[in-house]
């Protein structure tokens, strides 16, 4: 293989100037390069919840395109200057579409996954067609040896890489949000490439190619900026699709995507979070009843409520008059700030968190036990998103309730939301293992929401205060806490009555803790709760 250079290029400033701004056009083209990536991962991550599945797959694809695009080019150095212009105006419109077209397809076809892994490929192989091409441009300038070339190159890129990671979650998503950020990002990398080429290399390209390639750009950017303008519609129309009732409320926090919707015919009021159901009006008392009440059969001065900040379970808590303190912890203050202040929550909740007995606080559940001073607590509610990512996987760990039991005090009791029995019966028994491996005995029962199916809970305490209120052990193998009404429980509930609470658990052949072969509690490290979700309501 020869080691000569190549003969340099006419450039309009001298070589080491010129160097800089393609090497400057390097780093730039890889930060956009880095935030079309992070914005295919972020996108999969809002709308399926399997973050680490979805960073796979957008990562593998996108290195193995990444070599599929360099060999493609191979026949290409001869006329690097316009080749290396027009991938980067692919790029652009590619990458600066990328989300508004998955999330078209997500709403509207139901194709995501093929249409993740086909934007993934494309933008890969864009990607790492530059490299040749660039390499082909540095070495040029100078008539630099490639090893020179490939050193430079390769910083610009890098560092570019790191810029871009660091600006998507900090610049990009808190000034912009996803889809205009990748709209801006895509006009970015469209000037970057086709100005380096027709300023800098202006005389390796002939008139009428210049000319198009200004033509291009006008066009792409253009293009790019009325669908900003529009970004706002698109994305109400799109979202509306979701959902079978008109959206009321839709925001994006920094932790989750908000939407409230409302029927008009029923007046029907349902909570998404991330696409998840959290709550519907018609029906959430029986949810709320079943999840608070037995619990109540036992101490509960102080309250902890981890999750909840709609604040229909502290509704249900507020409704025994010696509770003295309700400590309410939710990761997301502005669902709080709904809960106090929309009359689409306080509707429901009976403006349940203005009670001046309740603390709200706004922190992760997980990381607030372990490290803040806490006094003991009477009764805890676990009242969390189902565990379908690795972020709430880890509020169903035997260690997350391992750090409950340290703040109960003596003949204090657990109730955790564990899905549904019925439709995810690993996911189900294997957060009752994961409490009963913390150290706590443990009754399961479950109950029929109509929104959610056949719901399921656990009631939980130490082995030694199983008993509640005099009344006898449980029945989960004789040492959980019986589920059962207070003698002094309100009389005006909706849904749970003493037969309802003991016909809740009794389950039948087909979904008892017998019938699933492999009960497995998760862990920090081996997080099975996320695999047992995922083998989850499948056909339904």
């Amino acid at each position: 293989m020869s080691t000569t250079a190549p003969a340099p290029l006419t450039l309009p400033l001298q070589p080491g100037p010129a160097r800089f701004f393609v090497l400057l056009a390097v780093f730039i083209c890889a930060s956009c390069g880095m935030v079309y990536e992070l914005a295919l991962v972020a996108l999969g991550s809002y709308l399926l919840g399997d973050t680490i599945v979805q960073a796979s797959i957008v990562l593998a694809v996108m290195v193995f395109a990444m070599g599929i695009g360099s060999l493609a080019t191979k026949r290409l150095t001869r006329f690097a200057a316009v080749a290396f212009a027009l991938i980067e105006a692919a790029l652009g419109i590619i990458g600066g579409l990328s989300v508004i077209l998955l999330y078209l397809a997500f709403a509207f076809a139901d194709v995501y996954t093929v249409a993740m892994v086909g934007l993934a490929f494309l933008i890969g192989a864009l990607i790492g067609a530059e490299i040749p091409l660039l390499m082909e441009l540095v070495q040029r300038i100078r008539a630099q040896r490639a090893s020179s070339a490939v050193a430079d190159l390769f910083a610009a890129d890098y560092v570019g890489g790191l810029v871009g990671g660091l600006a998507f979650p900090f610049v990009l998503l808190p000034l912009f949000g996803l889809t205009k950020g990748a709209l801006a990002v895509g006009i970015t990398n469209t000037v970057v490439g086709i100005l380096i080429v027709l300023w800098l290399f202006r005389a390796e390209v002939a008139r009428r190619t210049r000319v198009l390639l200004a033509g291009l750009l006008v066009l792409i950017v253009g293009g790019l900026t009325v669908v900003w303008v529009f970004t706002d519609d698109i994305e109400v129309t799109t979202r509306q699709r979701l959902y079978r009732d008109p959206i009321v409320v839709s925001e994006r926090t920094d932790y989750q995507e908000i939407v409230v919707t409302e029927s008009l015919r029923t007046g029907d009021t349902r909570l998404y979070l991330n696409g998840d159901l959290q709550f519907a009006s018609v029906d959430e008392y029986r949810y709320h009843e079943s999840l608070v009440h037995p619990l109540m059969n036992g101490p509960r001065g102080n309250v902890l409520v981890l999750g909840g900040g709609d604040g229909l379970a502290v509704r249900e808590i507020l409704k025994y008059p010696d509770v003295e303190t309700v400590t309410l912890v939710d990761l997301d203050p502005r669902v709080v700030d709904l809960a106090r202040t929309s009359p689409h929550f306080t509707a429901s909740n009976e403006n349940s968190l203005d009670d001046p007995r309740v603390t709200t606080v706004a922190a992760d559940a997980f990381t607030w036990l372990r490290e803040t001073e806490h006094p003991a607590y009477d009764a805890v509610i676990a009242d969390l998103p189902d565990p379908d990512d690795v972020a709430t996987s880890k509020l169903y760990s035997v260690e997350f309730y391992g750090l409950i039991r340290q703040v109960m005090a003596p003949g204090a009791r657990l109730v955790v939301q564990a899905g549904s029995p019925y439709f995810a019966p690993e996911a189900y028994w294997g957060i009752g293992q994961a409490v009963t491996e913390a150290g706590l005995a443990t009754t399961p029962y479950h109950v029929d929401v109509p929104s959610f199916g056949d719901w399921g809970y656990f009631l939980a305490a130490a082995p030694g205060d199983a008993g509640s209120s005099g009344t006898p052990a449980g029945t989960d193998g004789g040492t959980g806490p019986i589920v059962a009404l207070a003698p002094d429980a309100p009389t005006d509930l909706r849904f749970v009555t003493p037969e309802v609470l003991s016909a809740s658990t009794t389950f039948p052949p087909d979904r008892d803790r017998a019938s699933v072969r492999n009960v497995e509690a998760s862990t920090l490290l081996h997080p099975k709760v996320l695999d047992q979700e995922r083998g989850a309501w499948v056909g339904y």
